[in-house]
Order: structure tokens, then sequence, then C-alpha cells
């Protein structure tokens, strides 16, 4: 029995006249007929090869896929097999409750920070600004109540427009006269941090003056108890930023809109994308996310230091690459920047409880960013 396929011959006939061409076929004698099971049982092992070869690309290709469409998948493993490798070789001292709520304390700021640092990364941009704008922030705050006696809860609507105009107007400077994202940042990293000193006359508001005066600026460090586990406010609002901005960037236009503009620009702008208004608003957001950052700062600190936070900038980069998002823009996710805030955090006070050098905590941390990076730069070459 020959299998009828509607299709129309090459010599231009008719289906009709294929139809007959396929009834003389049936004609054939059995003597000299084309067993077709004889031909698949020789063609079966060249069959099972060509199946098997594509069995093994296509199970790079789902790891490879895997890797392109959850990046935080392998920092999250990376934490994972950071927290169980220490606490084997360290075993309850540092398999406590305490001590891995300490890690969460520590990495409270950078990982609220790192958040504001991937929206803009996912612009194929940068932002070294962002540890300036935090400590100004809070310098902000913390003088508007004492030297000029406005109430606490202004002082800090005060500090978050500080470090949202901030933003806004690299955002601008970035969007509408088009400069490079690391150049403009450069520039209000400086701009900022001379404004910080210049503003404070270098002093520091002491953290007994601020619990007599102005309480609501060292809310995010107040704590409470969960069996040994100690967390702060600041801890909860990191868990909390961070937990909302994924699902913004997820569920709705502008997150979207992110995305689109960090992998291809001119691409998105031909789908009617307003590519300017989406980095302003981005640099914008990362600004005000910064400010917040040196609210939780006067928590963590007790004290409002306009020396604080110097480093800021840095940290936050090194969470947000190891945390699986590219530089290139257009692939992360915040998650995945908070668990490589969280690594860093787990490789810092691991080594430190096994007495190493110091200087082993940067080798690591090193070594995994150029890891982070090749991953990234191997995902994007087998899935582009």
């Amino acid at each position: 029995m020959v299998t009828r396929f509607d299709i129309e011959p090459r010599d231009g006939s008719t289906p009709q006249a294929a139809d007959s061409l396929m009834t003389s076929h049936d004609s054939t004698p059995a003597g000299t007929a084309i067993s077709t099971k004889t031909a698949d049982r020789e063609n079966a092992p060249l069959a099972d090869l060509t199946t098997f070869g594509r069995g093994r690309q296509t199970l790079l290709d789902r790891f490879q896929n895997l890797v392109h469409a959850q990046p935080a998948a392998i920092p999250l493993l990376v934490l994972i097999l950071a927290i169980a490798a220490f606490g084997l070789l360290l075993g309850g001292k540092f398999f406590s409750a305490f001590a891995l709520t300490l890690i969460l304390q520590q990495v409270m700021i950078v990982g609220i920070v790192a958040v504001a640092q991937t929206l803009v990364i996912l612009t194929a941009g940068i932002d070294l600004s962002v540890g300036a704008i935090m400590v100004f922030s809070s310098v902000v705050m913390g003088h508007c109540t004492f030297r000029y006696g406005i109430p606490a809860e202004v002082a800090v609507v005060i500090g978050l427009a500080t470090g949202a105009l901030c933003g806004a107007v690299s955002g601008m400077l970035v969007s509408l006269v088009r400069l490079p994202p690391f150049i403009v940042t450069l520039g209000m990293w400086q701009v900022v941090l001379a404004s910080n000193y210049l503003y404070s006359s270098n002093e520091t508001i002491r953290s007994q003056d601020l619990a007599e005066h102005a309480p609501l600026l060292q809310f995010f460090g107040e704590s409470f108890r969960i069996g040994g586990a100690v967390f702060t406010n600041g801890v909860i609002a990191m868990v909390l930023l961070a937990a909302f901005i994924h699902f913004v960037l997820n569920n709705t236009a502008w997150g979207r809109h992110l995305y689109a503009v960090g992998d291809d620009p001119v691409a998105a702008q031909l789908a009617g994308i307003n590519t300017r208004g989406v980095l302003i608003s981005v640099y914008t957001v990362a600004g005000l996310i910064c400010a917040f950052a040196g609210w939780a700062l006067i928590g963590r600190l007790g004290s409002v230091s306009p020396t604080a936070g110097q480093f800021t900038n840095i940290e936050s980069i090194t969470a947000v690459v190891i945390g699986g998002t590219s530089l290139f823009g257009g692939r992360g996710s915040v998650l995945g920047s908070v668990f490589g805030a969280l690594i860093v955090g787990v490789f810092s006070l691991g080594l430190r409880m096994l007495g190493t050098d110091p200087q082993w905590t940067y080798l690591m941390i090193g070594a995994l960013i150029i890891i982070a990076v090749g991953i990234d730069q191997w995902a994007r070459r087998m899935v582009g």
C-alpha cells in the first residue's frame, strides 16, 4: 500500500495523472517491489546514531537556554554550595541562625544598592554614582533635621527626592545628550561626592542625637528575634524591595520595555518604545532606590556619616555581575543580584571565621566575577 501525498507533480501533470502513476506502482509485481521494512531496518543504525547526536545537542541547548532564560539559577546554586561548604568546614559555628542572619545584615546595604545598579545595567549602562548618591541622601536627611529643624518625616522625603533628582540628571544626560553612561556617572559621582562634603562640612551626626531627636532615621536598624535568628527592618526592606522590583520587571510594560531597550535599543525604538523615556525613568528610579539605601544606611550605622559607603559602587557592580546580570544589557534579574551580594557575604564571613588572610576573600570574589562574565558570554553566543 503506497501512501498518497497531495502534492503537485514536478512534471506539471495533473493530480489525476499522479494518481495513475501511483496506481502503476501498486501494480508492480511482488517479486520486484521494494521492501520499505527492509530499508528501514538497514537505515536504523544510522537513524539511531543521528538521534543520539541530536539528543546530546538538545540537552546542551536546554542547559544553555536555562542559563540564558534564568540568570539567577547559577548564582542561587553557587550560594547554596558555598553555604554547604563552609558549613562542613566550620560546623555549627557557621551553620547557626545567628551567623546566617548576620550575613543578611552585612549585605543589606549592598543588596539594596545592587537592585538599583541592576536596573541600570539591564539597559546596557552602568552607574558609578550609586554609592555617592546613597551617602549624600543620608546626609541630607540628617542635616535637614538637625540643622534646619525639619521634621524627620519631611527630611526623609527630601532625601529621597534628592536621590531621584541626581538619578534623573544622569538619565537625561545619557538619553537626551547621548553621553556614555560610564562618563556621565563617573562625573556625577565626583559632583555628588563633593556636594556631600561641602554640605555636611564633613561632620558626623552621632547616634545618641538621632535616637533622641529623630528616631525615624534609625528605623531600619531596629532588630527583632525569631528563635536564634536576629533580623533588622533593613533586611526585611531589602527582601521586599527585591521582590517588588522583580515583579515589576516581569509583569509590567515598563519592565518589558526596560529589557527591550537593553537588548536592542534600535529595535525597541522601531517597535514604538520611548527609549529616552525608559532610560530617564530607569536612572531616576535607581537614584530613588539609592536614597532609600541611604536611609537604611543610617539605621545600619546608627549615625549619619559623610564618609560611609565609599566602595558601595564597586560592591554593587560586583554583586550584579556575580548575580548573572549581563553587562551588555537585556538579561538579568534583581534576585540574582541579591544572591550575588549574599555570595560575597558568605565568602567574606566564612573565610574570616576560618582565619584566612583577608586577601583570599578578594581573590575568590575576583575569580567569581571572571567566571560569571565568561558564563554570560558563553550563554549569549550559544543562544544568539
